[in-house]
């Protein structure tokens, strides 16, 4: 080990901690010692992987890896590259656990020396939270708090950052990964981690208490439609009809609030779209995960320090008309692109999809509106709305309800105009019914008996829906079904 990157990679010589002293100890003691150990070091043995497990690997990692934080020179890690980080690193902590005695055998030391190198390779304190599948959201309010959001519910935990230092090291990894950045000039940025998981950074002076960092995981699998079905989110009927209106090129909006799970379903929907299509995805940041072998992914560019070189949504949606795109699908429209959108559903782009941040599905009608408007086109009233009822068929409203769960609560049709009036009628919806001891919604999905006007076209493509589907009757099924 070179004597040279210790004294750069320390700021001062390592000492045992506390921590590893009580392992030693119960190592030299024997077994029984265990039952000593101070409920406060297994509940902070516990914060880093959220659960409520003894002095085992996690205790070993947590103390360790608090240890190190306190003697490394965090700085020196950025002048670093990852292979040498590595490289150093791993004798470094196996030299250290045998000092201290743990009572770990060759693999859980193998185990440990991956878990610190890659807290130093990754996302610090978070990483542990970012492996954690039931975790959706991680919402880091200053270096003090961490909060994540599991199955709906938002919880505290106790990971911690070491400083707001700490803090700042963690976000501009993230933002420089995908080429942007974050300062005193710039104090808001969106970013997006290797993953796809969606990464929101809010800094000082516009954080008043310390960064503020939200970041909305997605999973490695993407829900299908099926999966959504088995878990109470959408009726299977509705995922019939959804899957063959993707199936047979009609275009739609999914509709929704912050977190409601739009981008969720547009994935899953995307699946149902033909291998033999070109795509074009527009975002933000890029989330999505479509699974065809013919996408293009593009995303815009925030301006540099002097106010230029600004790539919007806008421009982008204008290139993707030229690259002979099959469907066009926008992440969100959230402003004078919405024009252009329309333009590309309505010129030869049929089942193109995008989201929409909106309450009902005639609020995302009246939101479009407004957002056209912001394209400065001298267009009237009745033209913009004749242009979004001729370019979008479906809107599908999500919602995430009270007791955090999240369902297809409407999908209506966009049946034309009368005089002025975009027209539209509801579908399928969901309807609840009450709430059980627990106080999770209680609730059924039904049809309301209309049938979709563009069912009939389906069978010119070969789509065949049963009309069984549309019978007001009885609840939807919620389980796996066939058409």
């Amino acid at each position: 080990m070179a004597n040279g990157f210790i004294g750069r990679f320390y700021k001062q010589p390592p000492q045992e901690s506390a921590g590893l002293r009580q392992i030693g100890e119960i190592a030299a003691n024997g077994p029984a010692a265990v039952v000593a150990v101070p409920k406060e070091a297994a509940a902070e043995a516990a914060v880093e992987d959220g659960g409520p497990l003894g002095l085992d690997m996690v205790s070993e990692r947590v103390n360790l890896h608090r240890h190190l934080l306190d003697q490394i020179n965090l700085g020196i890690l950025d002048t670093l590259d990852e292979e040498e980080i590595a490289a150093e690193i791993r004798p470094l902590v196996k030299e250290y656990i045998r000092r201290n005695n743990s009572p770990l055998n060759a693999k859980e030391i193998n185990d440990l020396v991956r878990d610190i190198t890659d807290e130093m390779l990754g996302l610090g304190p978070i990483e542990p939270l970012l492996a954690d599948e039931t975790v959706a959201d991680i919402l880091i309010n200053g270096h003090k708090s961490v909060y994540v959001e599991r199955r709906g519910q938002l919880e505290s935990t106790a990971v911690r950052f070491k400083d707001e230092d700490h803090l700042l090291r963690v976000i501009n990894k993230i933002v420089s990964a995908v080429g942007r950045r974050v300062d005193e000039s710039t104090p808001m940025v969106d970013a997006r981690l290797k993953d796809g998981s969606r990464v929101n950074v809010a800094i000082r002076p516009i954080s008043v208490d310390g960064p503020l960092v939200s970041i909305r995981k997605f999973t490695r699998k993407p829900l299908t439609l099926e999966r959504l079905v088995e878990y109470g989110a959408m009726a299977d009927q509705m995922r019939i009809l959804l899957s063959a209106a993707v199936k047979g090129r009609v275009s739609m909006i999914i509709s929704g609030g912050t977190g409601s799970g739009k981008t969720t379903l547009l994935n899953a929907l995307s699946s149902q779209i033909s291998e033999k299509e070109r795509l074009i995805t527009i975002e933000d940041a890029a989330e999505l995960q479509l699974q065809q072998p013919h996408v293009g992914r593009m995303e815009t560019r925030p301006p540099t320090l002097d106010g230029r070189n600004e790539i919007r949504q806008r421009e982008l949606l204008k290139n993707a008309l030229r690259m002979r795109p099959d469907r066009i699908i926008v992440g969100e429209v959230r402003g004078e692109e919405a024009f252009d959108m329309l333009q590309a559903m309505n010129t030869g782009h049929e089942g193109s999809m995008t989201t929409i941040h909106a309450n009902t599905p005639r609020d995302a009608v009246s939101r479009l509106e407004q957002m056209v408007g912001m394209a400065g086109m001298p267009m009237s009233q009745l033209s913009v709305r004749s242009q979004i009822a001729s370019a979008i068929t479906i809107i599908v409203q999500v919602q995430r309800l009270s007791d955090g769960s999240r369902k297809v609560v409407s999908v209506s049709e966009i049946t034309g105009m009368e005089g002025e009036v975009v027209q539209m009628q509801e579908i399928m919806r969901f309807k609840k019914t009450g709430t059980d001891e627990n106080g999770r919604i209680q609730g059924e999905f039904r049809a309301t008996g209309l049938r979709p006007r563009f069912i009939e076209e389906f069978a010119e493509v070969g789509v065949i829906i049963s009309p069984a589907i549309f019978e007001p009757g009885k609840p939807l099924q919620t389980g796996p079904g066939k058409p």
